[in-house]
């Protein structure tokens, strides 16, 4: 969804109606993930995207339904030999596209919604997808840390999403949660659709090189709040990291030591100086992140495993760490070495082997590690 916030924000202020399809359910090989959306405009524009292709003219019809009857609607699509290539997902996956109006009478609480989103403030957005009461469907519970707004349409079902919805912000996870008529967990006819809009997970990339101004670039392409930190002022500057958050002039392991990680948390340590690597790593290792790549020639990366085991590190404390960094991609350039880290960080992220598809069977697009 926040690839078309911009445009929905514009409509919605003034005054429109807009159609939004959304995934709220993938399975197998589906091709766009729970929270992607494509909008229908007053004018007939077509923003985003639901499927890549597959399925985008069929949610463009229910869109336009939608924004002029004011009626959302849960719709499933998948493959079957009738309608695989006219509006079924011929990549054999299966999604749910959850389509709604949503204009300033719909959803009042969206402009908030935004400006959290934008501030980077926490907040999630319940739907209500499915419900035997169909008056109900589309209903939505607006749930920050601290607060709530809007109501599902009953007072212990609020309760039991508010909860869950926090949970699930917490992470970062965006899911269908399935309840009782009265908020029962243990039941299925409710569902809810709880869209997290967390802050951008954090690539903090330590060593003011030029492989980690390509890294920031790439991190901050996939959607990373990127910080790169070098003990050197005269290399750690905004200038040469331009497309960085932030720029932080301070010892690598002291750095560390104070900020706020968590496990959405990629730390690249491009420093490869025993100096900065160890007690910086030595940190790191420590701590519930992500993803720990640090660079280096394999002698380099043998002295500093040496001299981690000598600070009472475990085999299994260093199979966390990705070194040398990266995957064997046969790249020389930053650029290219960039690449090669994040498709790593990718592949940590979802559980990927690294090989070539083409050498691989079973699913593209994997659920991720639990």
């Amino acid at each position: 969804m926040r690839d078309v916030l911009a445009d929905l924000e514009a409509w919605w202020r003034a005054g429109e109606t807009v159609g939004v399809g959304t995934v709220v359910g993938t399975w197998k090989s589906a091709p766009r993930q729970p929270g992607a959306a494509m909008l229908v405009g007053p004018d007939g524009t077509a923003v985003g995207s639901v499927s890549g292709g597959c399925v985008e003219g069929a949610v463009y019809e229910l869109a336009e339904q939608a924004r002029e009857s004011h009626a959302p609607v849960l719709q499933r699509y998948g493959v079957s030999d009738d309608d695989a290539f006219a509006v079924g997902l011929t990549c054999g996956g299966i999604i749910d596209v959850f389509v709604e109006p949503i204009s300033r009478e719909s959803f009042p609480e969206l402009g908030e919604v935004i400006d959290d989103i934008k501030a980077g403030r926490p907040v999630a957005v319940a739907t209500l997808i499915s419900d035997d009461e169909p008056d109900r469907v589309g209903r939505r519970l607006v749930v920050r840390p601290d607060a709530v707004a809007g109501s599902l349409g009953g007072a212990r079902l609020d309760d039991a999403v508010r909860d869950d919805a926090r949970g699930l912000l917490q992470q970062g996870s965006t899911a269908i949660v399935h309840y009782g008529p009265d908020g029962e967990r243990r039941g299925d006819d409710i569902s809810v659709f709880v869209a997290s809009y967390a802050p951008r997970p954090r690539m903090i990339v330590f060593g003011a090189i030029d492989f980690a101004a390509a890294v920031a670039r790439v991190g901050a392409f996939l959607g990373y709040r990127v910080t790169v930190c070098d003990a050197r002022p005269t290399f750690a500057t905004k200038k040469r990291f331009s497309e960085a958050d932030e720029v932080i002039v301070d010892w690598p392991h002291r750095y560390l030591a104070k900020t706020d990680v968590d496990e959405r948390t990629v730390v690249c340590v491009l420093t490869h100086d025993p100096k900065f690597d160890v007690p910086l790593l030595e940190i790191a290792l420590k701590m519930p992140l992500a993803y720990l790549g640090a660079m280096g020639s394999r002698r380099t990366n043998e002295d500093r495993v040496m001299r981690l085991k000598e600070l009472g590190f475990t085999e299994d404390d260093l199979a966390r760490l990705h070194a040398p960094i990266g995957l064997d991609v046969g790249g020389r350039t930053p650029e290219e070495t960039a690449v090669s880290i994040a498709a790593e960080i990718i592949s940590a992220r979802w559980g990927g082997s690294g090989a070539q598809l083409r050498h691989v069977s079973g699913p593209i697009h994997r659920e991720g590690l639990s």
